[in-house]
């Protein structure tokens, strides 16, 4: 973020790491689990007894998501309470806390609460969770998130609740429209990213039957309908389904480059979005570097929370910050 001076970041993903090293590479970073004793020693050693003003926790995202068929087996939903460990550790005057909006939902209420209770007796006030939508803050993407932001006042939690700045939405065009167009398999020569898979011939000709900017697979004639999609047009109907040019691109996931995961088809072209048009439509600039395989490459842009959004709240932090230090 513009002025902000970044302490140390930490995530337990290799080629996450890989990534931010690559383009922070004067940032101390921490390869481990967050809720780990040894993790948080090595974090606390990295910030070498600076006082740290704002910490940023994003848990991981599939517990809470409404893809998720496995919650009540899933341990990491518990990953958001046990973080809460570096809190104590570093003692930050801010949390922001960001996370997919079933976090909000009252089946995850008795985590919120375990949250709150521990933030309490840490001497923090909690705001209620907010869902917020990042094409509302210059991401040209509908993400909706749900976010949380405490701190050691309640007077910088309202300062932060109050100085919500939306700015207008930004479309596909305006992200991608001026990429080179690309058949399927073709790769720009100039940009590693810009890169199209390779279709089978009938996912190509049901893409040529499906209307450009914003159409869907409910247009295919029964010839060309998927077998497991015959008779149900309105189930999985973003499947085979094209972006449109003249809105936000809908949510992209870690498969935002196959079209039989969602709405990944290009709004006019007969493939699915690549990976550099995925990282501009999560506000990602070109001259940043990711690092590690197609697969790996889709899982950091799908994952990630867009840049953009996260700079749009940096008044709002600052806010915060004012407020808490005339508490």
């Amino acid at each position: 973020m513009a002025r902000w001076r970044v302490l140390a970041a930490c995530d337990n993903d290799p080629a996450v790491a890989n990534t931010y090293r690559a383009n922070h590479p004067k940032t101390k970073f921490v390869s481990g689990d967050i809720s780990d004793d040894a993790t948080i020693d090595d974090l606390a050693m990295k910030v070498g007894g600076e006082h740290v003003d704002l910490m940023i926790i994003c848990a991981p995202c599939q517990p809470f998501s409404s893809q998720n068929r496995v919650r009540a087996e899933d341990r990491r939903k518990q990953l958001i309470v046990r973080a809460l460990a570096a809190v104590e550790r570093l003692e930050p005057t801010a949390i922001f806390f960001e996370n997919v909006p079933g976090l909000a939902s009252a089946a995850y209420r008795s985590i919120l609460d375990a949250v709150k209770a521990r933030l309490s007796q840490l001497g923090y006030a909690l705001s209620e969770p907010m869902v917020r939508d990042a094409a509302d803050y210059g991401v040209p993407q509908r993400r909706r998130r749900c976010i949380m932001f405490a701190a050691k006042s309640q007077a910088a939690v309202n300062a932060f609740v109050s100085r919500d700045v939306r700015v207008p939405p930004r479309t596909v065009k305006h992200a991608i429209g001026n990429l080179p167009p690309l058949l399927s398999g073709e790769a720009d020569a100039c940009d590693i990213l810009h890169r199209a898979r390779v279709h089978q011939p009938i996912a190509i000709e049901r893409l040529m039957n499906i209307p450009c900017d914003g159409g869907s697979r409910s247009s295919l004639p029964l010839r060309l309908e998927l077998k497991c999609h015959v008779g149900r047009k309105s189930s999985f109907s973003d499947v085979y389904g094209r972006m449109a040019w003249s809105g936000p691109a809908p949510t992209l996931t870690t498969g935002c480059t196959d079209i039989t995961r969602g709405r990944f088809a290009h709004p006019t072209q007969h493939r699915a979005i690549t990976l550099r048009e995925a990282a501009r439509l999560q506000s990602f600039p070109d001259k940043y570097i990711f690092t590690g395989n197609v697969s790996e490459i889709a899982t950091q842009i799908g994952n990630a929370v867009p840049p953009e959004m996260v700079r749009a709240f940096s008044p709002a932090f600052r806010a915060a910050l004012k407020a808490a230090a005339s508490a």
